[in-house]
């Protein structure tokens, strides 16, 4: 399968391979072009997560909920923005379809981002600030499974 949007897939394996800067830059662009909800561009931030370091604490506080990802894009919206968790759930999409691309494996991950907002220690650490909260968190890294699930009829599809 050759389009990324179908070749998509959760991947909760990872090896211990880095993703290299220019798939990283790669994965930025297709962050930095996601939709916007009014053209509101300062409700949204990524913090990109490379050092191993901050990945063993985020997995520690999320007991291991990123599955042990070489890389995480945490996504952080403004607590008072209208659009920025509808926003982040979009730039995460554009990630994850470029992950496919680029033959890296991607997780959308709610729950660890959840937990990060209870640990404003660490978060400080990240560089997200108190006016903003983590909407989500996208693992990314080379997969170390091959999930071959049947996706051509998941949703119930209404036509008229």
């Amino acid at each position: 399968m050759s389009d990324p949007i179908l070749k998509r897939v959760a991947i909760r394996k990872y090896t211990d391979e880095k993703v290299r800067q220019d798939e990283i830059e790669q994965l930025l662009q297709a962050f930095q072009a996601a939709p916007c909800g009014m053209h509101e561009t300062d409700v949204m931030q990524v913090t990109v997560v490379e050092d191993e370091q901050l990945l063993g604490k985020i997995e520690q506080l999320t007991d291991n909920a990123c599955y042990g990802a070489p890389l995480l894009f945490v996504i952080n919206v403004k607590k008072d923005s209208h659009f920025g968790e509808r926003d982040a759930s979009v730039a995460a999409e554009n990630i994850m379809v470029e992950a496919a691309n680029l033959n890296l494996g991607s997780v959308y991950l709610m729950m660890a981002a959840s937990t990060l907002n209870t640990a404003p220690d660490l978060q400080a650490e990240l560089g997200i600030t108190s006016e903003f909260s983590t909407a989500v968190i996208v693992a990314v890294g080379h997969a170390a499974e091959t999930p071959s699930e049947d996706r051509t009829n998941r949703y119930r599809v209404i036509r008229k």
